[in-house]
C-alpha cells in the first residue's frame, strides 16, 4: 500500500480530530499543509478519481471563498476548475487522506479505522 497522505490545515478543527485520532492509533502519514504546499491540478484529478460526486466531495460550499466566488465550477472545463481548486485552496474541504485507493473527506471516525485496518492487513501480507 503506498504511503497515506492527510492534506491539512493547522486551525481546522476536523483536521486536528483526525491528526489526534492518527496519534492516538499509531498511523503514520505524510501531512501535506493545503496552503503551504498546495495539491496541483494532476493531484485533484487523482482525488476526484477516488471520490463518488466527483469536485462536488471537495468542494467546501459553505467556505466564504466559495461563497464569493462568482462561478458554477461545475459548468467550467474540467482543467480549469482543477486549476481554480489548486490555486484556491480555501475551495477544498478539509481534511483530504488518501491513501492513492481510498479517499477520506472530512472527519469520519469509522472511514479511518477501516482505513487504517486496511493498510495493517496490507502491511501484514507485505511480512508474511
Amino acid at each position: 500500500m503506498s504511503k497515506l497522505i492527510f492534506y491539512t490545515y493547522p486551525s481546522c478543527t476536523s483536521c486536528r480530530k483526525t491528526k489526534g485520532w492518527f496519534k492516538d492509533h499509531h498511523v503514520s502519514y505524510e501531512e501535506r499543509h493545503l496552503f503551504r504546499n498546495r495539491p496541483d491540478a494532476n493531484e485533484l484529478m487523482e482525488l476526484i478519481k477516488l471520490s463518488k460526486s466527483g469536485i462536488d466531495d471537495l468542494l467546501a460550499t459553505r467556505s466564504e471563498t466559495y461563497k464569493r466566488l462568482n462561478v458554477n465550477l461545475n459548468d467550467l472545463p474540467l482543467s480549469k476548475a482543477l486549476q481554480l481548486l489548486s490555486d484556491e485552496p480555501k475551495l477544498l474541504k478539509r481534511p483530504i487522506i488518501t491513501d492513492g485507493k481510498h479517499l477520506i473527506v472530512g472527519y469520519h471516525q469509522e472511514d479511518l479505522q477501516r482505513l487504517a485496518f486496511n493498510k495493517t492487513l496490507q502491511k501484514e501480507k507485505s511480512i508474511g
